[in-house]
């Protein structure tokens, strides 16, 4: 399939040629396929792919599409339903036939016109989604559909081959024809973009064969499907695919150095030292304060502005009929009061550059979405803009686009990636770092009263630092009140025991970014399992349900990606009736992982309470595949802890006679 990336659609290149299309027949069926209800080798799949075509044609300006698939479950109906991205007006979906061969060889042909949906809309481009459903799919069914997407003759439109698929391949078949005119392409930028070049991960065995007339084909067979496993880095960057591209440049260096020295313009261009700008930045510092007091009073005064990128923005079109100005420079967003995180970024580097302070640019891939590759020549794998600064001699990476991040913390989508950033040398290539995990702490406390018949009444307090409380309070900027209030409680109650039910009350510190955010949650319910004259609590209240990662796989194929290093402790207690007094609580407990996370669990009482205290400490957030055993082992050995009981005993209340 063709991805659906803006960055991708914004790359393409103009050239003028003419266009014809060539049109293909659906494959006879075959008796092994119509009688076949497995697949030796994707053991338990849901459905496979038969067969996989994809041609892109650059000489004749279309993509086309077959894929032959057979449904062995009630899952693999899903893949009935197929859905086409594409840029309305820059591309047409076109020629979509399909049809449904059921195992008994009847045939019923797709005779439902697809729907056309808008999925969102970016400046001048309307993002499109072409969804149809194939007919009267069964379990045992083949599936077997085409289409075509065709594009103007002054445009091209290179393939991104996703040879990898979350369904077993049994065969493939990939195919581009390039221009043949290289010498008239030009990108975005008017440069001549003379040359072909082509990256990606290919299977073992197979190769991509360019032919004498400059034809380029890979043949595949028996491909894996794309392992879903638990905490996975973003699979774009790992699964076998092959991606072309035109471009003026032959080696690593001279693009990064070119298109680096470009970027470093428009960002110096946007971000100007403009009189205004500088008149603002003296109302808010003062010629006294130190750098690092300058800068935090910069970015607490940019954090006010309004980011659009989670309200609504506003078109040019818009923005002219309010009146309002067009955002070409920082001091428009200053004087708009609002812009989008990059714009705000940029803002903040204009007025760090006013008070006479270091500031570069710099800008970076998505960890969610890439792994950021410098041997792949494209400027579109990077997102985000982010800021360096110089404190005391010293560099400092800040992060004053992301709506409500602290100063000096970095959303966890920008550490642990790459990118590009100006310098005093240059532009240069560049990574960032993680985060400690005292930076990303969670605390869980609750008093919970238990009543004799085991009814329970209590308040939790949930304390989030770091990552965990920048997605809650971007969640309660892009949602109202009652949904923060649904979700919440529905983060809270998979946390809580069997029984007991948590009911979100508000939020303490929504708003103040600089300080961790507490939510307070009211309890209810019952409580505990009573056997004869004993009563059991759970030893763990937060973790009693939990559904421990990496304890039910014993191997693993992709590396580890927690997302960023963390702490979560718990601190719970228990208010006893008079009539239970306490037999045994689990035992303390430490368990190490080397230096990369430890466990602990400890426990105190008296004759009307109990104590429990957790702490799970992880100082990593990527690992390595041949490490998974260590980190399995860890946890499998902290979930047998967390089932740990605390064993009251009940003594009957003596009645006065």
């Amino acid at each position: 399939m063709i991805r659906s990336r803006s960055q991708r659609w914004m790359c393409w290149l103009l050239l003028v040629f003419g266009s014809a299309l060539a049109r293909g027949q659906f494959q006879p069926t075959v008796a092994e396929e119509l009688k076949m209800t497995s697949e030796p080798k994707a053991p338990g799949a849901a459905a496979i792919y038969l067969y996989r075509e994809e041609t892109v044609d650059d000489v004749y300006h279309y993509h086309s599409f077959y894929a032959r698939i057979k449904v062995l479950s009630e899952k693999g109906k899903d893949l009935a339903t197929v859905s086409i991205p594409y840029p309305k007006g820059l591309f047409k979906v076109d020629g979509i036939s399909g049809r449904t061969v059921h195992a008994d060889g009847t045939v019923v042909a797709l005779n439902v016109k697809p729907t056309d949906l808008l999925e969102r809309s970016t400046g001048s481009v309307n993002y499109h989604r072409m969804v149809f459903t194939l007919p009267s799919v069964e379990v045992g069914s083949i599936l077997e559909y085409r289409w075509q997407l065709r594009y103007g003759d002054d445009v091209l439109s290179s393939p991104d081959w996703q040879i990898q698929q979350p369904y077993f391949v049994r065969k493939a078949h990939y195919q581009f024809v390039p221009t043949a005119h290289l010498d008239r392409v030009t990108n975005g930028n008017g440069d001549i973009a003379s040359r072909l070049m082509y990256g990606g991960i290919v299977p073992a065995g197979a190769a991509v064969v360019r032919n004498t007339s400059g034809r380029y084909t890979l043949d595949v067979s028996d491909i894996a499907a794309i392992p879903e496993e638990e905490y996975m880095p973003p699979l774009s960057s790992l699964i076998a695919q092959v991606e072309f591209y035109y471009t003026p440049y032959t080696t690593m260096d001279e693009f990064w150095n070119h298109e680096g020295g470009r970027w470093s313009r428009r960002m110096d261009t946007f971000a100007a030292e403009t009189g205004g700008l500088k008149q603002a930045v003296r109302g808010i510092v003062n010629l006294s304060d130190s750098a690092d007091v300058k800068l935090q009073k910069l970015y607490e005064a940019v954090m006010k502005i309004e980011n659009t990128d989670y309200t609504l923005q506003k078109s040019d079109a818009e923005r002219k009929q309010l009146h309002e100005k067009m955002v070409k420079h920082a001091e428009d967003v200053w004087k708009e009061k609002s812009g989008t995180s990059d714009e705000i970024a940029l803002l903040y580097l204009a007025m760090a550059r006013s008070a006479g302070l270091k500031a570069y640019a710099m800008e970076v891939s998505d960890r969610n979405r890439r792994i950021f590759d410098a041997h792949f020549l494209s400027m579109g794998q990077l997102d985000d803009v982010l800021v360096v600064v110089v404190v005391d001699g010293k560099e400092v990476v800040l992060d004053p686009g992301e709506r409500y991040a602290p100063y000096g913390q970095l959303h966890w989508t920008h550490m642990l990636t790459g990118g590009i950033r100006q310098s005093d040398q240059g532009v240069v290539l560049t990574h960032t770092n993680g985060n400690s995990y005292k930076q990303a702490a969670t605390l869980r406390a609750a008093d919970v009263t238990v009543a004799a018949d085991g009814t329970v009444t209590g308040v939790a307090r949930f304390t989030m630092f770091g990552p965990e409380a920048l997605r809650w309070r971007h969640i309660a900027i892009e949602n109202d009140v009652s949904e923060v209030k649904k979700l919440f409680n529905e983060m809270v109650d998979a946390e809580l025991p069997d029984g007991v039910h948590g009911e979100f009350d508000h939020f303490i510190g929504i708003e103040d970014y600089e300080s961790g955010l507490m939510g307070i949650v009211n309890l209810s319910g019952t409580l505990g399992t009573a056997t004869g004259k004993r009563v059991f609590l759970p030893g763990e209240f937060f973790e009693s349900r939990a559904k421990h990662p990496f304890v039910a796989e014993a191997e693993r194929k992709m590396p580890v990606d927690m997302r960023y290093a963390d702490l979560v402790q718990d601190k719970v207690t228990y208010y006893l009736p008079d009539e239970w007094s306490v037999e045994s609580t689990p035992p303390d407990t430490t368990i190490p992982m080397g230096e990369m996370a430890v466990f602990q669990a400890k426990s105190a009482h008296t004759a009307s309470r109990i104590d429990m205290a957790r702490s799970f400490a992880r100082g990593f957030t990527l690992l390595d595949a041949k490490s998974y055993g260590q980190l399995h082992d860890f946890y499998q050995r902290v979930a047998t802890a967390d089932t740990g009981q605390v064993v009251l005993h009940v003594t009957p209340k003596m009645v006065a006679r």
